[in-house]
């Protein structure tokens, strides 16, 4: 895409020099990069209340419904470092319409998916999208909120939306199912991308472009292959069995290609990932915490999408009903979280999350085939509650915890290992139902690997994370 392709044409500029022009150009750029953020959360949970719909009207069996939720975030993992690079090295704007038009064609290419393998194959096209949009999104309002209150301001509106994105996102997929199938779910992203192209295009301000901001490229393709074999031998080891050449296979792969991974880091000029940054005991901490978190948390949800509808016959609709006070809960308790962090400590706040998290998940494993949704309902609310209360100060402890001038990359890295926790949640989990007959057996194994990762979250924030400055 060159210049000439996004210039802003003469009848649509903004009047940058007047006072109301600076303002209406700076809301309408947080609209058009909240848009972008909140569609790539949306698509984090629809898909889940639309998995058996999807099997029934593709085939397959849980690994490939693994996939459809894998490949998305593999690729949003493995190539969100990179593209914020990008958007550096080229300009932000462009990057980030570019990714919103690719995300959206994608999109329209899920809702027309033939089979399985082209529906997999397309969710990691959103996925890449997806890898583009946060990080240039965020660039973008760095770029428009110049003043730090106004920026703090814009940056809470660009994750509320998120937040807002990520809970109505089971309901929303609920209704459309009823209504006309699942293929809707990915369309409902096409009046979104459009709506996001054009404020993007008209309003938004293109960053410096720095030339000399070099892309990584050996280390993106050793991350891609370490964090895909890992990935496909978790998912594959639930049918193929463990000891299948295929699934050991892929274990080797993975460490293979993650030791290249950090020997290459540790030698290029401008790694994607600066190993440096994990000498810093808070830092590597919370990005540990982010890593356990999410395999915990996005993990449940593949699996409880599942237990609802395949285990306890809940329609799509009802599914969805049943993860809102789950999911709506987490834009509350980020309110009050960073409250109870002055009050107590940045560290104690992530860790009594952790812990009441972990609480949630003991207090489910009497869960059995129509166990009623009262019955465990406070108990995924008490899950939910734990992340929407550790996210806050977990985020800002991190970037805290480095120079103001590496807070991209700390953000990066924070997204990066997030991610990478939901892609081996759900790989790992999914393998563990998806033996015949085993499906309570797993989900309840699955909740007392959640408990025992999210205590280990805890215990790393409170005694690892150790320092005179923290607190």
């Amino acid at each position: 895409m060159n210049d000439s392709s996004i210039a802003r044409p003469a009848s649509e500029a903004v009047d940058y020099t007047s006072d109301t022009g600076t303002r209406l150009a700076g809301a309408l750029t947080l609209a058009a990069m909240s848009l972008g953020y909140g569609v790539v959360q949306l698509d984090v949970t629809i898909v889940n209340t639309a998995l058996p719909s999807i099997r029934a009207s593709l085939g397959g069996g849980v690994s490939q419904l693994q996939w459809v939720v894998s490949a998305y975030t593999i690729a949003f993992a493995a190539l969100i470092l990179t593209a914020g690079a990008l958007g550096d090295r080229i300009g932000a704007r462009r990057v980030f319409m570019g990714g919103f038009a690719l995300f959206t064609a994608a999109s329209v290419g899920c809702a027309a998916a033939p089979n399985a393998l082209s529906l997999i194959t397309l969710r990691g096209i959103q996925g890449l999208a997806a890898a583009i949009l946060v990080p240039n999104s965020l660039a973008l309002l760095n770029h428009a909120y110049p003043e730090p209150k106004a920026r703090g301001r814009a940056v809470a509106i660009w994750a509320a939306g998120a937040s807002l994105a990520l809970t109505a996102g089971p309901f929303v997929g609920g209704i459309l199912i009823a209504l006309t199938g699942w293929r809707a779910i990915f369309l409902v992203n096409l009046p979104i991308g459009l709506a996001g192209l054009w404020l993007a295009r008209t309003y938004a301000q293109e960053t410096p472009a720095h030339a000399g901001h070099e892309i990584d490229l050996q280390g993106q393709l050793a991350a891609i292959v370490a964090l895909g074999a890992l990935a496909a031998s978790l998912i594959e080891g639930g049918t193929r069995g463990w000891t299948d050449p295929f699934v050991l296979t892929g274990f080797a792969l993975a460490i293979v290609a993650g030791i290249l991974f950090v020997l290459g880091e540790a030698k290029a000029r401008q790694p994607m990932l600066p190993l440096s940054l994990f000498g810093d005991r808070l830092f590597s901490a919370c990005a540990l915490v982010g890593l356990l978190v999410n395999i915990a948390v996005y993990g449940l949800i593949f699996v409880f999408s599942l237990y609802f509808q395949e285990i306890n016959h809940l329609s799509a609709f009802v599914t969805g009903l049943a993860f809102v006070p789950m999911l709506a809960v987490v834009f509350p308790v980020n309110l009050i979280a960073p409250r109870l962090a002055e009050r107590i400590g940045a560290r104690a706040t992530i860790a009594a999350g952790a812990v009441l998290a972990a609480l949630g998940c003991v207090a489910l494993l009497t869960i059995a085939p129509g166990t009623s949704y009262w019955a465990i309902g406070g108990q995924l609310i008490a899950i939910s509650s734990g992340l929407g209360l550790l996210v806050p100060p977990l985020t800002s402890t991190l970037l805290g915890s480095v120079d103001a001038s590496r807070s991209g990359i700390a953000a990066g890295v924070l997204n990066a290992t997030r991610q990478t926790g939901s892609v081996l949640g759900v790989a790992l989990f999914g393998s563990l139902i998806a033996q015949s007959g085993a499906f309570i057996f797993g989900l309840r194994l699955s909740l007392v690997i959640s408990a025992v990762v999210m205590v280990a979250a805890a215990a790393a924030i409170s005694l690892r994370a150790q320092r005179p400055a923290a607190g």
